[in-house]
């Protein structure tokens, strides 16, 4: 059977919010809801978590083990070795990478994110490359040889940083394949960096999960409908600023590479 793997990459050390992924939401870490929202998914075989040596994100660790999921702990600048590693220890043959800033994922997307992979026979498939879901909702599907390939060849500090960029950085080696939504909802915030995005991430649980604990996007999407004034908590911030400040490293470090 082909073993299809979810690599959720958890750490503690963030610049805008320090220990943001184990930060309570309904008195349980935002780690937790996330894992447990991932679960539902019907496609996925095991869900590991990636995680680093750092002393910091032994507590990850912890909570993982409490909770019956396993992790991995890797290096924690090159995260494109730590998410190959893991993908390699545990015999993936399809990777589903996921991030620990999101705690609203949707495993109904996840899943036909992956039917899109595999209908599409492609090397790598994303509803983020080219946004359409709200920011918070991000996977990208690969295979393990496709993985294999990046973890030869990439030096760019952004990938290894974010895993995946050298792929789509090469559309003449991979067929890559963009899975959008009918309507685009790329404008709306729903991932965790900020102390505003916690706040509107809890009001969200605190409304929905009572009632509902497998709430949906299109719960939220209801939601919002309903309370406009939930979506300006954290409107004020902009999509993708990590992705900007690693491209300034690779300025920096291709510089460096021709200075010498």
């Amino acid at each position: 059977m082909m073993n299809i793997v979810a690599i959720l990459q958890a750490r503690m050390g963030s610049s805008r919010l320090p220990g943001k992924v184990l930060k309570p939401i309904l008195g349980r870490p935002m780690l937790e809801h996330h894992i447990e929202r991932i679960k539902l998914s019907s496609k996925i075989n095991r869900i590991v978590v990636a995680t680093s040596i750092d002393p910091a994100d032994q507590a990850i660790v912890d909570l993982c083990r409490q909770i019956g999921i396993e992790s991995f702990e890797g290096e924690l600048e090159n995260v494109l070795d730590r998410f190959y590693q893991a993908a390699r220890l545990y015999k993936s043959d399809h990777v589903v990478r996921l991030t620990g800033d999101c705690p609203l994922a949707d495993p109904h997307l996840i899943d036909e994110l992956i039917d899109f992979y595999f209908v599409q026979k492609c090397d790598y498939a994303s509803n983020c490359y080219e946004p359409t879901l709200p920011d918070g909702l991000d996977a990208e599907v690969f295979s393990f040889a496709v993985l294999e390939q990046v973890w030869k060849e990439a030096v760019l500090p952004s990938h290894l940083e974010h895993v995946t960029p050298f792929i789509y950085m090469h559309p003449e080696r991979f067929k890559i394949k963009s899975h959008k939504y009918h309507t685009d909802l790329s404008h709306l915030r729903w991932t965790v960096d900020e102390y505003e995005d916690l706040e509107f991430v809890r009001r969200i649980y605190e409304i929905l999960y009572p009632v509902k604990p497998d709430f949906s996007m299109k719960d939220i999407l209801l939601l919002l409908e309903k309370n406009p004034e939930l979506a300006e908590i954290n409107r004020r911030f902009k999509r993708n600023e990590g992705a900007k400040k690693s491209i300034e490293k690779d300025k920096q470090f291709l510089a460096q590479k021709h200075s010498h």
